[in-house]
């Protein structure tokens, strides 16, 4: 099987496109046709079921550390306290079965070393950040859809072209750490913007991938030397003539010091006369000119930088609110979705390669096969994953129902199955849909 750095397994097609993408292939029969559309039907339907099963897990699991759970707008509370084993098993659990769920949706995984190199990185927001990864128990980041645009930035008061690299989907799960840490740590719980020992889950769609870190909740902003100098070389020119202005003044403020503390003698040495310092208003107006200049500058200076500051918070929300897809529990729901269909695509795609084929397929074969079919009909390239859904045809076992037997005799037999070759072969279309029949009505058997 061909691997390919530069494609992905993600199948761009909705399943029911993909469907009638297979249909108008040409190859089924007439006579065939509705029972293909019939057998996808009840094979989604199926693996609706087994995603289910999997949601309710993770939102079981997830719950104690759903930040929104304990939040006092929640509709929702919980009344059972877990203990610290429980606590940890659950938590195992949650980042266990969210892997495999977005693995089974075909997303990458990025390491954290992978983002640390990332964030230094910048394309579109000129920031320097910082983010503490100590701060976290869990930490589970995945993509989908490395690509690149062309957009149009400011520089130098002109628009210009600028490509930079995206990733279509970015998945993030955080687990921070408990209170007593960020305590010790000396931080003010009331002004972070999380809350400790919770679980956060962001989905996010178009995100520069030298932007990641402005997912993250606990990331610090501050401006880059080139903004501070922007604030420093118009601050130090602007404080020039103010100093020029203020020097005389505070030398008297100087000089009434020292005389009130030293004694006459000390004037001599400012060159200050003694009627000046004596005369106690020039003395004041003096002081209070020096706070007011000096202290309006300062004022200014900082309203610059709290502006900027302002601005730079300002384009991080703007950049994140129309791209931010689900947030905690509710990613679960979005990422189930796009699992159950990952998973039924390749499920179709290769029960169909395998129903028309003249000849038996090996893994392989049947792999690039697929990719071929794909990349000639719709240019699409992609790299298919065949060892899943060969697994998973593999795994729907059942029973093939006869009129007038009884079905404890009946062996249970699978959808897929291999020769002493390793060659494939799947149920005809009329054996698998009674297949999958007899395994909906035996889900539930109360006796």
């Amino acid at each position: 099987m061909a691997t390919y750095q530069d494609r992905e397994a993600f199948i761009p097609y909705r399943r029911s496109d993909l469907i009638e993408l297979c249909i108008d292939d040409g190859q089924l029969p007439n006579e065939k046709v509705q029972q293909f559309r019939d057998f996808c039907t009840l094979l989604s339907a199926y693996y609706h079921f087994k995603f289910h099963a999997y949601l309710e897990r993770l939102k079981d699991n997830y719950d104690p550390f759903n930040p929104d759970a304990f939040n006092p707008d929640s509709d929702t509370q919980s009344r059972i306290e877990l203990t610290p084993d429980k606590l940890a098993e659950r938590e195992a659990n949650v980042v266990t079965d969210f892997q495999t769920i977005l693995e089974r949706a075909n997303y990458v995984p990025l390491s954290p070393n992978s983002l640390q190199r990332a964030f230094k990185e910048k394309s579109l927001i000129q920031l320097k950040t910082d983010v503490d990864f100590d701060e976290f128990d869990q930490l589970v980041c995945y993509c989908r859809g490395d690509y690149e645009k062309t957009i149009q930035v400011k520089k130098f008061l002109k628009k210009k072209d600028k490509t930079i690299n995206l990733f279509e989907r970015v998945v993030l799960l955080i687990k921070f750490k408990d209170t007593d840490y960020f305590k010790h740590k000396g931080d003010e719980l009331d002004s972070l913007q999380f809350t400790p020992g919770k679980m956060y889950l962001y989905f996010y769609k178009n995100i520069p991938k030298f932007d990641l870190e402005l997912l993250f909740p606990n990331i610090k902003i501050s401006m880059t030397w080139k903004d501070r100098l922007f604030l420093i070389v118009p601050a130090i020119g602007a404080a020039i003539p103010v100093i020029l202005r203020v020097l005389p003044k505070l030398l008297v403020v100087i000089a009434a010091i020292l005389f009130f503390t030293m004694g006459p003698s000390v004037l001599d040495t400012i060159q200050a006369s003694e009627e000046e310092v004596r005369d106690i208003m020039p003395v004041l107006v003096a002081v209070l000119s020096l706070l007011v200049t000096l202290g309006g500058f300062a004022y200014k200076q900082y309203s610059n930088y709290k502006s900027k500051q302002i601005k730079f918070r300002q384009t991080v929300t703007e950049t994140l609110f129309f791209k931010n897809m689900a947030n905690n529990a509710s990613v679960f729901h979005a990422l189930i979705d796009a699992a159950e269909e990952e998973e039924c695509k390749e499920i179709i795609l290769v029960y169909y390669h395998l129903l028309i084929s003249q000849n038996s397929l090996t893994p392989a074969q049947l792999d690039n096969r697929i990719e071929t079919w794909m990349d000639n009909k719709f240019g699409t390239k992609i790299d298919f994953d065949i060892n899943g859904p060969i697994q998973n045809l593999e795994k729907i076992r059942g029973k093939l129902m006869q009129d007038g037997k009884d079905t404890a005799s009946l062996p249970e037999i699978p959808l897929l199955t291999k020769d002493k070759r390793g060659c494939c072969q799947v149920l005809p279309l009329d054996d698998a849909k009674r297949l999958i029949d007899y395994i909906w009505d035996h889900i539930f058997l109360y006796t």
